[in-house]
């Protein structure tokens, strides 16, 4: 029997020795390796930190304890060492386990966690908390040093620094986010970061040390001997800068060393940074030797690390293909992304221009103000974000692109529905929000080959601010374009006289399956596709109308963040007899599963958009 299958919480990891514990790292990874080859997930992370979770869960009882993750994909053995290792069969499975800390699965779950650089925050608020409520728990942030790029981090670490409040910030530094970490925060950490023949080194003479009599007594005065005058002797880091207690670096896979930084940086009772080096992967060869691809990945094959299944171009891939061909035509056009070249698509883009591909950390709101300042000089900044890390510039986008009418286009990825990521990743916010913003376009192509017609139109024609947003994957509804230019924003896919059907986007196939199954039951919809959502030109749509003025929106997006109302108002504004219904996600976050059962479970998929027509047809008779 292995140590890992009775490991429910602390107490069961506090009874361990340091071999026990050496052999548990290693069942970890092999559970990990196995878990995630089956379901899909975030692995290189995972994996990097599992002597860190193992020395966390040791020290601290996250039950009681509050831990608070940065973006949290990296929890995965937090869950498995918090009695959920029976449900990793289910991860990011409808119904399942979360991949990403989640308050109402588990007490160990401190605060969910989707977007980057907001623990310290956070575990800020929840030591002042306690303070003031006079309680006794520790509070820790776990932060990685791609989240450190964002600003939000450092003005949690300023206020921490001041704050005095007893807590523990874990810098894990891999060098990476997805990608590797760009910036001053990059350079500063390499500085500062201690060499691997150093920390090998140390953990030799460490061991040599502590096979002496009175060894382990002697290594704990020399450290702290040693410590106080590296402390004299190098340059302050920006952490002292900042007024916060600085420990490390320390080898994030050297476990006894791990729990007894830990321990000290616990009883030092103040806000103090422990500085952990770890590495991406470590432990699975394929995840260390490219750790992007298993930053998040597909079912793989565990003995090769090879991903099973045909895999399609993508609106990702193809963002960026059509992205160089425009740059190769016009020298002003540039690239932003925040911290996820890949992810964006724009790995091509980079190696062609990289005088002209900016990646600016994971920083959105310095992407879009960035942006507005190279569109006001004269350049034509195309920004590469994901829709739900594009709420976080809102004000950027009011103020410092939009109010100026400058040329600045958005190509927003993983629009709608993204399935797995769950509650914290699915794009369903930022229609509502973009349209808010006067004198913005938002394109919505159905297919690749329309992606790349809004895109070369944006870039090359349109005057003003302008976002093309486009799903994850590439599933289209057809082959061919039907778009050309702004002179028709409505396209017409099916005929009929018994109801309108209007929605936007990829979703038009869940649209036309509906229409399909009307037809068999004798109900004729007209289906009518906005490859514009802003602006609304409600002339042309309510000139494409079927005979019978009944209409239904559907839209991939949250109720109220869509386009539902103001249709139904211009609608009825110009023919006042018109009956306009609505068909959306609903007012709550989505959880996480499969797309098709995602849609299925919230009324999106063809035969729910069927009901639903047939529903508020028979009720108007």
């Amino acid at each position: 029997m292995g140590i890992l299958e009775n490991i429910k919480g602390h107490e069961d990891l506090i009874k361990l020795n340091d071999e026990q514990r050496e052999i548990l790292c290693a069942e970890i990874r092999e559970f990990l390796v196995s878990s995630v080859s089956k379901t899909g997930g975030h692995l290189a992370s995972n994996l990097g930190t599992v002597e860190l979770s193992v020395a966390i869960e040791t020290v601290f009882n996250t039950m009681k304890d509050r831990l608070v993750f940065d973006v949290g994909h990296q929890s995965y053995v937090h869950k498995m060492l918090t009695g959920r290792q029976a449900d990793f069969e289910n991860l990011r499975q409808f119904g399942g386990m979360s991949g990403f800390p989640k308050p109402g699965e588990s007490q160990a779950d401190a605060f969910v966690a989707g977007h980057a650089s907001s623990s310290v925050s956070i575990a800020l608020g929840m030591a002042r908390a306690r303070t003031l409520l006079k309680q006794d728990y520790n509070v820790l942030a776990l932060i990685g040093d791609g989240a450190c790029t964002g600003g939000m981090a450092y003005e949690a670490l300023n206020d921490a620094a001041t704050s005095k409040e007893p807590m523990v910030i874990i810098l894990n530094d891999n060098e990476m986010s997805i990608e590797r970490n760009v910036g001053g925060m990059a350079r500063h950490l390499s500085k500062t970061r201690a060499s691997t023949k150093y920390l090998k080194m140390k953990k030799q003479y460490r061991n040599a040390i502590k096979r002496l009599p009175g060894g382990s007594a002697f290594y704990n005065f020399s450290s702290n001997v040693k410590n106080r005058i590296k402390r004299a002797l190098l340059p302050w880091t920006i952490f002292e800068n900042m007024g916060l207690n600085y420990y490390g670096p320390v080898d994030g896979h050297d476990l006894p060393e791990l729990i007894r930084l830990l321990k000290e940086a616990r009883d030092l009772h103040s806000p103090v940074v422990v500085h952990v080096i770890t590495q991406k992967g470590h432990g699975y060869e394929p995840a260390e030797q490219n750790p992007a691809k298993f930053h998040g990945v597909g079912k793989f094959d565990p003995e090769t690390g090879e991903t099973s299944g045909k895999k399609s171009v993508s609106f990702s891939e193809s963002f960026g293909e059509v992205l160089t061909e425009l740059a190769e035509r016009n020298s002003k056009v540039c690239a932003i992304t925040a911290a996820m070249p890949s992810g964006t698509g724009l790995n091509k883009f980079q190696k062609t221009f990289p005088e002209r591909t900016f990646d600016v950390g994971i920083a959105e709101e310095h992407a879009v103000s960035m942006a507005g300042g190279l569109a006001k000089q004269g350049m034509v900044p195309v920004v590469a974000l994901y829709s739900t890390f594009l709420q976080r510039s809102f004000d950027q986008l009011m103020q410092d692109v939009s109010m100026l009418k400058l040329h600045t286009v958005l190509a927003i990825d993983r629009a709608g529905l993204v399935g797995e990521d769950g509650e914290t990743h699915h794009g369903i916010y930022d229609v509502g929000f973009l349209r808010q913003n006067p004198g913005m376009t938002v394109l919505c192509p159905a297919s690749i080959a329309e992606q790349k017609q809004m895109l070369t139109w944006a870039v090359e024609k349109c005057q003003g601010p302008v976002a093309v947003r486009y799903p994850r994957g590439g599933n289209g509804a057809y082959e061919d374009s039907v778009w050309s230019d702004m002179a028709e924003s409505v396209a017409v896919h099916r005929q009929g006289d018994d109801v309108t059907l209007i929605t936007y986007g990829t979703i038009i196939n869940n649209v036309l399956e509906a229409a399909d199954l009307l037809e068999a039951q004798g109900v004729y919809p007209r289906v009518l596709r906005l490859q514009a959502v802003a602006p609304l030109n409600a002339s042309e749509i309510v000139s494409k109308l079927s005979s019978c003025h009944h209409v239904v929106v559907v839209e991939e997006s949250a109720s109220g963040s869509g386009v539902h109302q103001e249709l139904a108002w211009q609608i009825q504004h110009l023919l006042p007899d018109a009956k306009v219904d609505g068909l959306d996600l609903g007012n709550r976050f989505v959880t996480h599963g499969a797309l098709n059962t995602l849609y299925k479970y919230y009324g999106l998929d063809g035969q729910s958009i069927a009901d639903f027509t047939r529903e508020v047809l028979k009720g108007e008779n």
